[in-house]
């Protein structure tokens, strides 16, 4: 039987190894490989950094999804892959050989080389950062009552794209919250978003944009764009507006809680298994290969796959790679069984919807724009799609969001 490894148990990795099993059971073994025993839905990391919603909210046993009979589950830090040899190295495990490797790593937070943001802001890109978060920003509240240093109630946000902007609308929800913790007013939690972008939220057009950013506006939250993020210090961000001069001094933002956002790049273990990629994501071949490697798939936040006739690839979202493990799984289970390989891998987006806060959300779906209500609950149905896929009815109706009437 055929030996496939899958690295990461990400929504790409994980929704693969669900796919496999149903369309190989018995003909090949499978091997999955992921440094938690859990699976999390990216996606909602930003209610757990907020406090809105437990961490066990957004995560499962991935024994719970995987059958034993035809899934190897093993906990572990992957090293390298070697594309030549077919082997993966563990850190604490014996190497792995594969037949198909699928490598699904996920992401990291990109610093862009910023001095001190490594060190002194906070990322979000696990669960556990997001608790991190959470419970700094609970420490700084708290310790306002006996410190009333304003710089305790300030909390910046890095970065105004997708996530920063859904960060800042589930830290706006909390406000009532973090203001019990410090005896004060809501409206006294200050939340910042710092851009480097003139148009934030490119993804929508200009309507939908403005109308998301006059909901984020209207939650009391700063936007400060065209802002070039130069340093983060220990309690506040340096930077300088677009246009102005080499020699002009920087704008500080002081505030105690810096949350980074700014952007990801692909696992570094694609750099350091020799593969043509930028930042830690490789082109992918028509069938979701790497280059002169035909039986190594990439797929989620390590692939990169250009539009037609685009000059970028799309974006990394939770429905790519979920599009991608449908695809790779389709594929290895032609070339298992000796049949023609399915035509060069399409994606066909089905919109994008952001939400700002629980109740807020706006953005695209089958071509038609959804704002306010109809968007929150589009954005939580979409959410559950999502978790049905991967986790199937067992954790759609334990983890799914079904608080569609505000």
């Amino acid at each position: 039987m055929k030996d496939i490894v899958v690295l990461g148990a990400g929504y790409a990795g994980l929704k693969t190894v669900v796919e496999l099993q149903k369309k190989l059971q018995g003909q090949v073994n499978i091997t999955l490989v992921n440094l938690n025993s859990y699976h999390y839905e990216t996606t909602s990391l930003h209610e757990v950094a907020a406090g809105n919603v437990p961490a066990d909210k957004i995560t499962f046993p991935i024994k719970d999804v995987i059958n034993p009979q035809t899934t190897k589950l093993i906990i572990d830090r992957v090293v390298s892959v070697d594309p030549d040899k077919k082997t993966v190295q563990l850190a604490k495990h014996d190497p792995l050989t594969y037949d198909y490797c699928v490598l699904a790593l996920g992401f990291v937070s990109e610093t862009f080389g910023i001095k001190g943001a490594k060190e002194n802001a906070l990322p979000m890109t696990t669960v556990d950062q997001a608790k991190q978060i959470d419970q700094h920003i609970r420490n700084q509240m708290a310790s306002y009552r006996s410190q009333a240093d304003p710089k305790k109630l300030q909390i910046i946000i890095c970065g105004g794209g997708f996530t920063g902007i859904e960060l800042a609308g589930a830290l706006a929800d909390a406000r009532p919250r973090y203001a019990d913790l410090a005896g004060i007013q809501p409206n006294q939690v200050q939340i910042s978003v710092v851009d480097a972008s003139k148009r934030l939220l490119p993804m929508f057009n200009d309507q939908l944009a403005a109308y998301g950013l006059d909901i984020v506006q209207k939650l009391g939250i700063k936007i400060i764009s065209e802002a070039l993020i130069q340093e983060i210090q220990p309690n506040s961000v340096l930077y300088k507006k677009t246009g102005a001069a080499d020699d002009a001094p920087l704008n500080k933002l002081d505030g105690n809680t810096i949350i980074w956002t700014t952007g990801v790049s692909g696992s570094p273990i694609v750099g350091q298994s020799g593969l043509p990629e930028k930042r830690g994501r490789v082109m992918a071949s028509p069938h979701l290969t790497a280059p002169d490697h035909d039986d190594l798939y990439v797929a989620g936040d390590v692939a990169a796959v250009m539009p037609a006739g685009g000059k970028r690839p799309y974006p990394t979202t939770a429905q790519i790679a979920l599009s991608m493990a449908n695809y790779i799984a389709e594929d290895i289970k032609a070339r298992t069984n000796g049949n023609q390989r399915p035509d060069a891998y399409q994606y066909h987006s089905m919109g994008t919807v952001a939400s700002v806060g629980n109740t807020r959300a706006f953005g695209v779906a089958g071509g038609h724009a959804f704002k306010a209500y109809s968007a929150s609950v589009l954005k939580k149905m979409i959410m559950n799609h999502s978790l049905l896929e991967i986790g199937g009815f067992k954790e759609f109706f334990k983890k799914g969001r079904f608080d569609l009437y505000h």
